[in-house]
């Protein structure tokens, strides 16, 4: 079911620097920036890597729950078919963090769920591509 690795979500508190620091000491581009009233994200990508991104999240506001996971906070996989991940996964025993997916505005599809030490890992459904 699995493809590849999809992303590696990093906690930051300087979102420019960040960005700054990934693309002139390794390369990597900005694909795209949003921003939520909770979170700032940035998706760098590497020309060298396609389909691999780093993903640098910025608490706007404070979530503990969130942060508190770790400067890593997550491994992401991208699956062709999300909700026929999520069923085979289920068969195989996996409990997921939320009933359903969560939709990006740009169609991605993600969904939760914790590995056998607590680790956060996430099954990515690619929408558009910008």
């Amino acid at each position: 079911m699995i493809k590849k690795v999809e992303h590696v979500a990093l906690i930051v508190t300087d979102m420019e620097k960040a960005i700054s620091y990934y693309t002139s000491m390794f390369g990597f581009t900005l694909r795209t920036r949003r921003q939520s009233k909770y979170r700032d994200l940035a998706f760098l990508k590497h020309d060298q890597q396609p389909g691999f991104e780093i993903e640098l999240i910025r608490d706007l506001v404070l979530q503990e729950e969130y942060s508190d996971r770790g400067i890593v906070n997550h491994l992401a996989f991208t699956v062709e078919n999300i909700e026929n991940a999520i069923q085979f996964y289920k068969e195989k025993g996996i409990s997921f963090n939320s009933e359903t997916y969560d939709t990006a505005n740009d169609e991605t599809k993600t969904i939760f769920f914790y590995g056998p030490n607590r680790e956060l890992l996430q099954l990515v459904e690619r929408g558009k591509s910008e």
